[in-house]
């Protein structure tokens, strides 16, 4: 694509909303690749394949076993209600989505073919690829696609998806249109809906119409595998679907075994039981240096949010909120916590990856004089003391120590009461979970590929999420504007709002976000994964010695 000549071919392709972006492109705002993926959002798809992205991959030789080690699933496999990511491993070799937010190429059309918006962005029309089959073999139609979102937003149904889609889409808003199309009316306009609809909401596998939950005994989906055997609290194998609608898998099946231990994981690994674990960054410390094996990262906006109460002392004073925020030193977190495997963040949940992120709002970096001055003004010169209430999981604790170290040196003595991961988020209702009702606690959020879901579940009033109790008209309002806006320009200018009122309110602390990866042996090439926790695996092969 050359920079001058093409520019007016680009112009011609849709509309205002994506002369906006090519503007951008033109100025050198949007990379091409950006370009290409917000044209993928637009319901572009066509082009953006024609220009790489979801293209051809390289010829690989079929055949072999891929073994995978994951974590034990928390509770019954079922798409509806999985939330661990061992389960969302399992469901990836056979389940599959209206679109698959791709880590390096953005949404990419997978059970949806093409989609658009009405000039609201309140109604969003899916045409559906035709000649797909659920493994019993029955074809997929529009009505299984309705049933499928009916179910997630029904709160009778133990959809963990409620959250992702309060407020922006309720029950009877999928509709029919024909056996091949169907469509969303929203409870409002916004402009990133297909992310919804994608693997970001990672619930949001499309199942048979009459799915009675029961998904452990046939593992009936769409995907490029199928189920061979699954034994609860052992593992799972997977056979190649030659019924695929699309290119069918290069590996002859998919074996996968539960671990109780991360460790054990890693010593099956070493002694060449396994082809591919989950990575940690003690893992990583295991395998380092060792050319049979590769770590294998994508950036995310997977981030720890420190969240701060601001209805209960000490934070209900924004200065005390700021203060601590400036004690932390986020270069440093980086480079030593997560080994340069992440990227700074800015105390909002605008990731830079996000095109709509503002990147002209100041920096915070860590300022202990600021921080004295703040707590001196608010009546607290001397520090104050506070419990950080977090989970026991991933590098969290690590984190917690090092915000600890860092808060003393302003005088704030930080105490730590670091549960289980079951025993933090309890009910994960408000009054009977840790996790949403102490006055400071730190909790791990999975990536997106919009920042929609966490504005709005961990910091609207109204917010499921909304552990810090933000409550903030203004705020609200902005979320309200951000979600109307039809462009890149448009939202970049309201997210730039957000991100200096997040700032100076600092309801929450946002250091970094974090990469994901996946230690791989060399011995096979062709692992994909997005981050949150999918495990694609149709394309793998293996290197002949």
């Amino acid at each position: 694509m050359t920079k001058h000549r093409d520019i007016d071919a680009l112009r011609n392709l849709s509309g205002d909303i994506w002369n906006v972006a090519v503007d951008e492109y033109q100025g050198g705002f949007l990379k091409r690749r950006d370009l290409l993926k917000y044209a993928a959002l637009l319901g572009l798809t066509g082009f953006a394949a024609s220009q790489g992205l979801g293209g051809a991959r390289a010829a690989a030789a079929a055949g072999g076993t891929v073994r995978v080690g994951l974590g034990q699933p928390t509770k019954a496999i079922d798409p509806v209600s999985v939330t661990d990511p061992a389960s969302i491993g399992v469901i990836s070799q056979v389940g599959e989505y209206l679109i698959l937010d791709d880590p390096k190429d953005g949404l990419q059309p997978k059970l949806a073919l093409s989609w658009e918006a009405d000039e609201t962005a309140s109604r969003w029309t899916f045409k559906l690829r035709q000649g797909v089959k659920f493994h019993d073999g029955r074809a997929v139609t529009a009505k299984d696609v309705v049933a499928s979102f009916e179910r997630l937003v029904d709160p009778a149904s133990g959809s963990s998806a409620l959250s992702a889609y309060k407020g922006i889409l309720s029950k009877g808003g999928a509709k029919l249109v024909d056996e091949q199309t169907v469509a969303f009316d929203l409870d409002g306009p916004n402009s990133n809906f297909p992310f919804y609809v994608s693997s970001d909401v990672y619930n949001a596998v499309i199942l048979p119409a009459d799915y009675a939950g029961d998904f452990e005994k046939t593992f009936n989906g769409t995907g490029p595998f199928k189920l061979e055997s699954f034994r609860p609290k052992q593992g799972a194998s997977f056979v190649r679907n030659e019924d695929y609608w699309g290119d069918k898998a290069l590996p002859d099946r998919v074996e996968i075994k539960f671990f109780d231990d991360e460790q054990a994981q890693v010593l099956a690994l070493q002694a060449g039981q396994l082809d591919v674990i989950p990575s940690t960054t003690r893992l990583e410390l295991a395998i380092e240096g060792n050319p049979n094996f590769k770590l294998l990262s994508v950036q995310a906006s997977s981030h720890d949010q420190v969240h701060l109460r601001t209805d209960q002392a000490p934070f209900t004073d924004k200065r005390i909120r700021r203060a601590l925020a400036l004690t932390i030193d986020r270069e440093a977190v980086v480079k030593g916590l997560l080994k340069g495997r992440a990227i700074v963040g800015n105390d909002s949940p605008f990731a830079p990856i996000f095109p709509s992120a503002d990147p002209s709002v100041p920096q915070r970096k860590q300022d202990i004089a600021e921080a004295r001055r703040l707590l001196g003004e608010a009546g607290v010169p001397n520090g104050f003391e506070v419990t950080l209430t977090t989970e026991r999981a991933y590098d969290i604790p690590d984190y917690a120590v090092i915000i600890q170290n860092f808060a003393k040196k302003a005088g704030i003595d930080v105490k730590l009461n670091v549960l289980p991961q079951d025993a933090y988020y309890g009910s994960a209702t408000f009054g009977s979970s840790p996790w949403l009702d102490s006055v400071l606690g730190i909790t791990d959020y999975g990536h997106r590929g919009t920042p929609d879901i966490f504005l709005n579940a961990t910091l609207k009033s109204s917010g499921a999420w909304n552990a810090a109790h933000f409550n903030n008209p203004a705020y609200d309002a902005l979320l309200l504007d951000y979600s109307k806006a039809r462009d890149l320009q448009a939202q970049r200018l309201v997210a730039g709002k957000i991100q200096t009122l997040l700032l100076d309110e600092t309801p929450a602390i946002i250091s970094y976000f974090s990469q994901y990866s996946r230690i791989v042996s060399s011995k096979v090439e062709g692992v994909r994964f997005t981050a949150i926790s999918h495990l694609l695996l149709d394309r793998v092969s293996f290197v002949q010695a």
